[in-house]
């Protein structure tokens, strides 16, 4: 829902910091390095170093940004390197889930499960239509520099980094959180099955 205002506002500082980067690092190896430093706050949530495991979340963020600006800017965008992006993105965040499980499973488990039900709904919604979208050549106006065809909803990216970092931030509140979280994820699906549904079917 707010991918729309906050991708414009990061552009500009994402192409300054790619152009330092130029020359010096690929676009698949910013994906690859971005994922390994985020796929570390798994361990960090476990053992409860919240801080630290939402700073490797930030810096996670940051380089699924820096990617794509750093492909742009070397023209190497490329159907592999957004395969790789997207898929990397949704075991990061499945990760993320699964570190406040372990933290606390008495407490976080079942939310944390029904969290990632609901991202299943988003991922597989998302990818579907894109899929599909690829197919009948249907354009993204609005998100001219994601690899797929970007569907909006309720939860995207800007909503899911907003929701790690509370959940980093007040880690007893995990459960609430993540199941209020997970209902606004289940709406964004429902509205994409629909709406994929009835452009598909035009």
């Amino acid at each position: 829902m707010l991918d729309r205002f906050t991708m414009p506002l990061t552009q500009r500082p994402l192409e300054r910091l790619a152009r330092r980067l130029y020359g010096r690092l690929t676009p698949d190896q910013v994906t690859l390095g971005a994922f390994v430093v985020g796929i570390i706050a798994l361990p960090l949530l476990a053992l409860e170093y919240y801080g630290a495991a939402l700073v490797a979340i930030a810096l996670n963020r940051l380089g699924d940004g820096l990617d794509g600006a750093l492909a742009r800017l070397a023209g190497e965008t490329s159907d592999a390197g957004g395969f790789l992006d997207i898929g990397l993105d949704f075991v990061f965040y499945a990760a993320v889930v699964f570190g406040f499980a372990l933290a606390d499973p008495a407490a976080n488990a079942l939310a944390a499960a029904f969290l990632l039900l609901a991202f299943i709904g988003t991922g597989t919604s998302f990818l579907a239509f894109a899929i599909a979208a690829n197919r009948r050549g249907i354009r993204r106006p609005r998100f001219p520099q994601k690899a797929f065809y970007y569907m909006e909803g309720l939860t995207e990216g800007t909503e899911t980094l907003a929701a790690l970092a509370l959940f980093c931030l007040f880690p007893g509140h995990f459960a609430w959180l993540a199941t209020l979280f997970a209902l606004a994820c289940l709406v964004t699906t429902a509205t994409r099955l629909w709406g994929g549904y009835r452009a598909l079917r035009r």
